[in-house]
């Protein structure tokens, strides 16, 4: 089987260390800024917060709800965090301090296996009309998410 990629970035004004809480941070502040739709649900199943966390979560994909299970890992704590999902989906988020770490530079990038030839290119571009606005959504509940704490 053959990979396919999607991935988006985004600065946002939030220090590195914030984001990467927020993101982290399965049992509450997560499914803050998952986008509904297409995601359904998010529940915790072990743990709540970075490495060794495992979730299930819905998604309305063409009209039909799926649920996965994944498990969280972190590469590196406290920029990279990855989730591996129960079909081969692997997404990961990378935080990058930039500007003095006033701000963060944020990528989600998803990984999943799609088959060969013109099935895998129709599984795949329908991926990424689906996962990149949503990316750009989650990015910039992200940012709101993490900005309003700043304010607190």
């Amino acid at each position: 089987m053959k990979m396919h990629v999607i991935s988006r970035s985004m600065l946002i004004p939030v220090p590195a260390e914030r984001i990467f809480r927020v993101i982290a941070d399965y049992q509450d502040r997560h499914q803050r800024i998952l986008p509904r739709p297409p995601f359904v649900s998010l529940t915790v199943l072990k743990g709540g917060v970075g490495a060794d966390t495992e979730i299930t979560f819905d998604m309305k994909v063409m009209g039909q709800v799926r649920t996965s299970r994944a498990t969280i890992s972190e590469p590196e704590p406290g920029r990279v965090l990855v989730e591996r999902n129960d079909s081969g989906i692997v997404t990961t988020f990378t935080v990058e301090p930039r500007e003095q770490n006033q701000h963060a530079f944020v990528t989600i990038r998803t990984e999943m296996p799609v088959r060969d030839g013109l099935l895998g290119k129709l599984e795949g571009w329908m991926a990424t009309q689906l996962l990149y606005p949503t990316y750009l959504r989650e990015l910039q509940q992200l940012s709101q998410v993490a900005g309003e704490e700043m304010t607190q």
